[in-house]
C-alpha cells in the first residue's frame, strides 16, 4: 500500500493553481539551499539534504534514490493540490525527506498540508 500525503491550495493560499513547471522550481529551490548550506559549513551537504535524481514525467515528477537508504518518491500535480506518494518498496529515509518537502512546499505555497500519518499542518493565516 502506498502513502500519500497532499498539499492543498486554499482561498488564503499566495498560489492560485500548482503546474509541475513549478513543482519542479520548488525542488531545484530546495537543493540550492542545501548546497548554500553545505557551503557556509565546508561540507557537501547537498547531496545528504537532498539524495535523488529528478526524473521528470509527462504527469508526475519521480525522485529516484542515489543510494541504498533512499528508494523513491513521486510528486503528482493535480490543479489545486499536490501529492507525494511513498511507494510500497519506500524506505523510512524516503518517509522523511517526504515530511520535510511537504513542509518546505506547504510553507511555500501557503497551504493546507495532510501528513502520511493523516494529521493536518496549516501554512496559511486563518
Amino acid at each position: 500500500m502506498a502513502y500519500t500525503a497532499t498539499i492543498e491550495l486554499v482561498p488564503a493560499s499566495t498560489w492560485e493553481t500548482v503546474t509541475l513547471e513549478q513543482c519542479k522550481q520548488l525542488l531545484e529551490q530546495f537543493r540550492d539551499i542545501a548546497r548554500k548550506t553545505g557551503e557556509q559549513l565546508a561540507w557537501d551537504y547537498a547531496e545528504s539534504a537532498f539524495p535523488y535524481d529528478i526524473v521528470t514525467k509527462e504527469d508526475r515528477i519521480v525522485l529516484v534514490g542515489k543510494s541504498d537508504r533512499y528508494y523513491m518518491i513521486e510528486c503528482r500535480v493535480h490543479e489545486r493540490a499536490v501529492e507525494f506518494v511513498l511507494p510500497k518498496r519506500a524506505t523510512h529515509g524516503d518517509k522523511g525527506k517526504a515530511n520535510e518537502l511537504c513542509k518546505f512546499f506547504a510553507k511555500q505555497m501557503a497551504g493546507k498540508l495532510h501528513l502520511f500519518n493523516g494529521r493536518v499542518m496549516y501554512y496559511y493565516k486563518r
